[in-house]
């Protein structure tokens, strides 16, 4: 199945136009294709006029949030006679989630210039990026680009000759979801347990070593040399009015080719099935989720809203961090949701008692269920344990958790009232259940 012109006329290779470049991660290749070439001119701009430029290019946060850019660096007080942070947070755990490492590890470089590039606008000269310990070769490929950097000159003292002096740290952390919450990250960083600060103050006034601080994504960070580079009208050319840019989507289940696309904001998910090859053999278009599994699923119905920040959030869900992932109705939605809240109740770092004890009892309660023990009143107990969760712990974790929950039982009822009718065999066995009561 190829894809027809329209679909393809909504590619925009960006961010991955190096990807597939011989030897893309090294430095000579990079300089080769405009690498660099952004920071040369970010260095002879004023900064305020840099944040500026980020804030007319709608740039907004692709870690989840979606959270302007510009308006961010802008909430960095200046003249307070304080050490200024940038945290990049390459801490991808979300599951589904695949965009960010895949970047780090084919085209390094560009993170570090828009490292380098947002570091003088929001005038810092220390910068971290925090990785997840599992991601060892993205990691080694990242401390290989930062020594190059330093060598050509790009890092450390008078930068290119501008008198601009910036430090980068690369943090491997301990494989902690929690810590992708960026709060949570920079206790991390400084030491300490990885746990989700109580908020006010935020990052931008009291962030790490309680200094001004901002924390983007990679994606985030590494669109910067393109917006410096092209401007900001040419980055609003792609993408829509409020959600503009390309990004890049994680396609993964019952596809024929998941992988990386990127696309303009607001392309469907019916194009991105098509990009993909289609559904596998056999296969119908069940359920899916637009950002991962903490954000909440749609349906077959929903094929054809458009994937940005707006559209998303007025079909119910969020666009989050683009893990799409496909499910079709060969797949339970019941079943799904159980492993998703087995992961939310192992990720939490136990701070709070509403995600502490919410996402223990929900996975119990999905362990009756299909194990073929389950009751109707326990519907009633998850919807009533969800909304004890939902904005009621420190951090994102427990709203994140009640999703798949709330918007299967919305959806897809019956699937868990033919678990509880005996209609649907049990799918986990007694052994399975053993703590579930």
């Amino acid at each position: 199945m190829s894809p027809s012109q329209d679909v393809i006329r909504k590619l925009t290779p960006v961010l991955t136009k190096r990807w597939l470049s011989p030897e893309a991660w090294r430095l000579d290749t990079y300089e080769k294709l405009d690498g660099y070439l952004a920071l040369r001119k970010a260095l002879k701009a004023h900064p305020d006029d840099l944040i500026a430029l980020i804030k007319d290019s709608g740039l907004r946060g692709r870690g989840g949030a979606g959270f302007p850019t510009g308006l961010k660096w802008a909430f960095i007080p200046q003249n307070d006679g304080k050490p200024h942070y940038l945290v990049v947070n390459a801490d991808e755990g979300e599951p589904g989630t695949c965009k960010d490492l895949p970047l780090m590890a084919n085209d390094p470089h560009s993170l570090i210039e828009g490292i380098i590039i947002a570091c003088y606008a929001i005038r810092s000269d220390r910068a971290y990026v925090y990785i997840r310990g599992e991601a060892v070769h993205a990691a080694r490929r990242l401390r290989h680009a930062v020594n190059e950097a330093y060598a050509k000159g790009y890092l450390g003292q008078d930068i290119l000759g501008s008198g601009f002096n910036l430090d980068l740290v690369i943090h491997s952390g301990a494989g902690a979801y929690i810590c992708g919450e960026e709060t949570a990250l920079l206790d991390s960083l400084e030491g300490f347990r990885g746990q989700p600060r109580l908020r006010p103050p935020f990052p931008a006034t009291h962030g790490l070593y309680a200094c001004p601080t901002v924390v983007n994504n990679v994606g985030t960070i590494a669109s910067v040399p393109y917006i410096v580079l092209g401007g900001a009208d040419w980055w609003k050319s792609m993408g829509t009015e409020k959600s503009s840019g390309p990004m890049i989507y994680s396609l993964s289940g019952r596809i024929k080719n998941p992988g990386q696309f990127e696309c303009g904001l607001g392309i469907t998910l019916r194009e991105l099935i098509e990009l993909a090859g289609g559904m596998q053999d056999g296969h119908n278009l069940k359920f899916w989720t637009p950002g991962g599994s903490s954000t909440p699923l749609l349906t077959a119905e929903h094929l054809d809203v458009p994937l940005d920040f707006e559209s998303v959030a007025a079909a119910g869900s969020i666009l989050g961090t683009t893990a799409t992932q496909i499910f079709s109705d060969q797949d339970c939605p019941v079943y799904a949701t159980y492993r998703w809240l087995e992961f939310y109740h192992h990720e939490s770092c136990g701070k709070c008692t509403p995600c502490r004890e919410g996402n223990y009892w929900m996975v119990r309660t999905y362990r009756r269920i299909l194990s073929g023990e389950g009751t109707h009143a326990d519907l009633d107990t998850l919807l009533d344990t969800c909304d004890n969760l939902l904005g009621r712990s420190f951090c994102g974790l427990g709203d994140g958790a009640t999703s798949p929950v709330t918007s299967s039982l919305k959806y897809f009822k019956q699937d868990y009232l033919n678990y509880i009718e005996g209609r649907t065999a049990p799918v986990l066995s007694a052994k399975q259940l053993v703590g579930a009561h």
